[in-house]
């Protein structure tokens, strides 16, 4: 069995690597306070909605890793407006840190979360969940975009 990095290790590594480079290379500040304070509002909607997301695939006893195939289609709740909530969640605390920090550089790791996501995961979630609902998660796919 390999070990493989799941997405929670990248954020976390992400939201870290943007405090690091907001203190070590500030380049300039493009938000300030009080407008900074906007981006607690960001982080609470991506904790929110990690939150939720995760207790839907609890209650439904399916996997949340992205390497393991899907056992049920959640299509409820924050479902309805994005496949990916979870992911979407996370990219929105990482823009909230970075409109929050309001240094430059910080913008720099939602979009590298998102490119990384979609690169390393996003596909091969959605082969495996045209794999294991067909039909069913197909007509989910043309209904609910991406991200949002």
């Amino acid at each position: 069995m390999t070990c493989k990095i799941l997405p929670p290790t990248y954020f976390t590594v992400l939201l870290l690597l943007s405090a690091v480079f907001h203190f070590v290379y500030p380049i300039e500040d493009v938000i300030n306070p009080p407008y900074a304070y906007l981006g607690l509002l960001l982080i609470a909607f991506g904790i929110v909605l990690n939150l939720w997301a995760d207790s839907l695939f609890k209650k439904s006893q399916t996997t949340v890793k992205p390497y393991e195939t899907p056992t049920s289609l959640e299509v409820s709740g924050p479902f309805q407006i994005s496949r990916h909530p979870m992911y979407l969640g996370m990219a929105a605390i990482l823009l909230g840190e970075a409109v929050f920090l309001g240094s430059l550089v910080t913008f720099a790791f939602p979009a590298l979360f998102v490119a990384v996501m979609e690169v390393m995961f996003i596909s091969e979630e959605e082969e495996n969940m045209e794999k294991a609902f067909g039909k069913e998660y197909l007509a989910y796919k043309k209904k609910v975009r991406r991200w949002v």
